[in-house]
């Protein structure tokens, strides 16, 4: 039966509405991330910390700080539950089983996310993390879905159980118009789409339709969803790589600059001692890519593909087929993830693009999961436009951390490491777009 999400949001009766219900919602990446750091690095120590790069939005002015410390203690109160850790262990990922070895299985067991800092300042929310990484680097999923959803729960806390009916069947709407566009792109050739958007999401029970949606829609070219939760529940794969954390952690700790120019590359030695195959996409814009391309060892040539995240698509794309013709390789065998702020427009506009050149997959994030734009009924509620809302690695063992990206909107770090980080790399700065 399917369900009414008009009334399960005006209908709280519970003593805590939980955004998060368990620890398996969260990102595919996170886990596989964890066991490498489990791994190799039991004992660093990583400070993880919210960014809002929507400054225009003041988060504690519309989120109650009582109930996002209730929400964020409600979390730290999960386990993973004993079905969940044998669907982990027994299931199959990417095509390999037992991906995730038992003594990282028994070490999960026992998880608890470890205590966080709050407070308040200048209408933001100040919220670290601080600890083993072991332990903080699994806070960014559940606290970025708190704060995304609280903030959209006070949005919609005015509205009547009729506005709440007439939004979601807008939304809904709204998205079967995506999905209706992209089963046109899927009758023209390969389409591979798949949900990016636990991060930004609208809420939990939102997401969750969202997935059932493409499921629905798009049948085999709909190809999985990041969120572990929604996989498990669903039936559909689960999938993920790496993420910026692991640069940014080896490039904080490398003793000289030498050492901070072949982080990224050594960062991607340990990732291919536990992953091989689909699993071995580069992330190469964290400190610039056009430098990370020119600079890789030719090993890195042979990875499975690459995943460009904050050039425009398609200029993104064309640069990593460049890159692979001059090394040597064919990049009708690669693969190219495009996952930064695409919408139904860039995903037709880059698939397009790419047949014939590359192979293409779409990682879906915000506009999937929280697109409500047009669907408020006139006078109802308040703004749900989503926040730019991330939780950064900020600083390793007492050192700075720093992103730089090839959007230098999203670049993150003290000025005087940044600059540092910019000669080291040879930064070339382009012009800013949305983060």
């Amino acid at each position: 039966m399917p369900l009414d999400l008009a009334t399960r949001v005006y209908d709280h009766s519970f003593r805590i509405d939980p955004v998060v219900r368990t620890l398996l919602d969260t990102d595919f990446y996170k886990l596989l991330m964890l066991q490498m750091i489990w791994k190799l690095h039991p004992e660093k120590r990583v400070t993880f910390g919210l960014i809002n790069r929507s400054k225009h939005i003041r988060l504690a002015d519309s989120i109650d700080e009582r109930e996002l410390t209730a929400q964020l203690d409600h979390a730290r109160g999960l386990r993973f539950a004993k079905n969940e850790l044998i669907w982990l262990a027994g299931n199959t990922f990417y095509g390999k089983k037992q991906i995730f070895e038992p003594a990282f299985m028994e070490y999960l067991a026992n998880f608890q996310l470890p205590p966080y800092e709050l407070r308040k300042k200048g209408g933001q929310f100040e919220l670290r993390f601080e600890g083993p990484w072991t332990g903080t680097t699994m806070w960014e999923m559940p606290a970025l879905a708190i704060l995304n959803e609280l903030r959209a729960r006070a949005a919609m806390k005015g509205m009547t159980r009729f506005e709440l009916d007439v939004l979601y069947a807008r939304a809904k709407a709204k998205l079967w118009g995506k999905v209706e566009r992209l089963r046109v792109l899927r009758d023209e050739g390969t389409l591979r789409v798949g949900d990016f958007g636990t991060r930004r999401r609208h809420g939990f029970l939102w997401q969750r339709w969202c997935v059932e949606a493409l499921q629905e829609g798009l049948g085999k070219s709909f190809i999985g969803t990041s969120n572990v939760k929604h996989a498990m529940d669903t039936g559909v794969e689960a999938i993920g790589t790496n993420a910026h954390e692991l640069p940014m952690v080896y490039a904080a700790v490398a003793p000289d600059d030498a050492a901070l120019r072949q982080a990224p590359y050594a960062m991607l030695a340990d990732w291919a001692k536990l992953y091989d195959g689909n699993l071995r996409i580069i992330l190469p814009d964290t400190f610039g890519t056009t430098a990370f391309l020119a600079g890789a060892p030719d090993w890195v040539a042979d990875w499975t593909g690459a995943r460009p995240d904050s050039k425009p698509p398609i200029e993104g794309a064309q640069e990593l087929i460049d890159w692979w013709r001059a090394r040597g390789r064919d990049p009708q065998k690669k693969l190219i993830v495009l996952s930064d702020a695409m919408t139904i427009e860039s995903i037709e506009d880059s698939v397009r693009y790419l047949r014939g050149k590359a192979e293409a997959s779409i990682g879906w994030g915000t506009n999937l999961t929280n697109d409500f734009k047009g669907c408020v009924p006139n006078g109802a509620g308040g703004d749900l436009e989503p926040p730019s809302l991330v939780c950064k690695v900020i600083e390793v063992e007492g050192r700075p951390a720093v992103k730089l990206s090839d959007n230098p909107a999203k670049i993150a770090g003290p000025d005087a490491e940044v600059e540092r980080y910019k000669r080291v790399f040879n930064y070339h700065m382009s012009a800013p777009r949305p983060a």
